[in-house]
């Protein structure tokens, strides 16, 4: 084993560790004051139709489908709700106009934003996301013994359920996967991302497989609904002053699968049994994922 895989290995290592902690430690703490759903949900305030996010960052143009929550119900929900850590940094969160994100059925796409600057696409539509499936599945499987000599249940990715599509047009790619952790069920995650000048818009959604059709369908009228505002747009980069990200859209990819597969393996697998697991966390991984990929590679390039 090359050093930077090396201390690639130690890294991850330490983030599990860490994540573990802030599970065990954070769920008690929440268990003798975690209101009812009904509770919850009746203090819970909606937003519909046009909503700006992030201080003028982008716009949700949600119609009569979607209803939005801000960040702070969000983190009620993902904590008190959902059972996750508290802390998490959210633009927010969009659920089906229909039904609550506290119903069994329920589910929401949780907004983040990372900012690792613009993402060079170019090669984009090209990218043999066959071959990067069968990587990333080889990958999750040489790492399940190490895994379960860890103490987490083994991972496997089943497939896509969705395969990446990107739009040149729009600058937005969506992907979705199909993971199954231990002899538990399969678990969908929907992923859209949007690029923009200074990084990457991200929908996460998590969810049983059996919800698949309907999130796929409600995914996909998000798709255009959501866009960055002038001066933060994909097209808005300004070459030499502007941060570009050391990686490019099969990077980004791979970095979500990543986080998803290898480091909240038995997290997310447990806490998505009485809900939908560890969504926002996963995302913020999955950036630091790629921050650690580029380091070693810059570092590799120096020997």
């Amino acid at each position: 084993m090359q050093p930077a895989a090396q201390r690639r290995c130690s890294w991850i290592v330490c983030s599990m560790a860490v994540a573990l902690v802030l599970v065990c430690c954070g769920a008690p703490a929440l268990a003798d004051e975690k209101p009812t759903a009904q509770d919850l949900e009746a203090g819970l305030t909606y937003k519909t139709g046009k909503v700006v996010v992030g201080d003028g960052l982008a716009t949700l143009d949600l119609g009569s489908g979607f209803r939005y929550l801000d960040p702070e119900q969000t983190e009620r929900v993902l904590v008190e709700g959902w059972g996750n850590p508290p802390g998490n940094k959210t633009l927010g969160m969009i659920v089906p106009g229909d039904r609550s994100p506290l119903t069994e059925q329920g589910w929401g796409a949780i907004l983040t934003f990372e900012e690792d600057g613009y993402v060079d696409d170019e090669g984009a539509e090209t990218i043999d996301y066959t071959a990067l499936l069968k990587e990333m599945q080889e990958s999750a499987e040489k790492d399940n013994p190490e895994r379960v000599k860890q103490g987490y249940e083994a991972v496997r990715l089943v497939g896509w359920a969705e395969p990446p599509h990107y739009d040149k047009a729009s600058h937005k790619i969506y992907w979705a996967k199909d993971l199954q952790f231990g002899e538990g069920g399969r678990t969908l995650n929907y992923n859209i991302q949007v690029l923009g000048r200074r990084g990457v818009l991200v929908l996460n959604a998590v969810a049983g497989i059996d919800q698949l059709p309907a999130i796929r369908a409600s995914m996909q009228e998000l798709l255009p609904a959501v866009t960055f505002q002038e001066g933060h747009r994909y097209a808005d980069y300004l070459p030499g002053k502007d941060k570009a990200a050391k990686y490019g859209v099969a990077a980004l990819v791979a970095g979500t699968l990543a986080a998803k597969t290898g480091l909240f393996k038995g997290l997310l697998a447990g806490l998505l049994a009485f809900k939908k697991g560890i969504v926002v966390g996963a995302a913020a991984l999955a950036a630091f994922l790629r921050k650690r990929f580029r380091r070693d590679r810059d570092e590799s390039e120096t020997v």
